[in-house]
């Protein structure tokens, strides 16, 4: 495969989120022949089984672009040492019907910052734990815990340490060689 599309799902709504700013970094260190797109989540509604033999429009767009991409990368914050509500909602939506998820083999990656210590250590956790039972291979190593620092991200998503920089630039060479493995079985 010469292309790959990269489904991007950002774990926050809000504007200036720092994790949007790590996803746009992160995407501007992917090799040539790797897109990122990021999914819309914040018109998705609560998510109800009862709704599963004709999911709403939002709902049937994010599993066709899911089910269009070769690769997962979900960048998440963490909120009450765990993944927020909007991340859980669309995980919940684009797995379901039962036997029907948009999720199931794609190759995942997992990654995050905040403004914590310990970054987003638990929510990955939580994320992984989740996306284990999804089927779909998630990278393990190296991890992406950041925690920010005045000057670590500019609102264009560009990394302003070069240690930081070169950190996630191994991270995006071990990523990528994770999602051609997978894409290909």
């Amino acid at each position: 495969m010469d292309t790959y599309r990269i489904a991007v799902v950002v774990g926050s709504l809000r504007k200036d989120s720092l994790n949007r700013r790590l996803a746009l970094a992160l995407a501007g260190m992917a090799p040539q022949g790797f897109t990122f797109e990021q999914l819309r989540i914040d018109d998705l509604p609560p998510y109800n089984q009862d709704n599963d033999g004709n999911p709403p429009e939002p709902v049937r767009r994010l599993k066709n672009e899911i089910a269009n991409a070769q690769g997962v990368l979900f960048v998440t914050p963490e909120y009450n040492r765990s993944i927020p509500g909007v991340l859980k909602n669309a995980i919940d939506h684009a797995s379901r019907p039962y036997g029907q998820s948009a999720w199931a083999g794609k190759p995942a990656g997992v990654v995050g910052i905040s403004i914590g210590q310990i970054g987003t250590a638990i929510a990955q956790q939580h994320l992984r734990n989740m996306l284990a039972y999804l089927d779909m291979p998630t990278l393990g190593q190296p991890e992406v815990f950041l925690q920010n620092h005045e000057g670590l991200l500019d609102d264009k998503g560009q990394i302003g340490k070069d240690s930081t920089k070169q950190f996630l630039q191994s991270w995006m060479d071990r990523y990528v060689e994770w999602v051609r493995r997978h894409a290909a079985m």
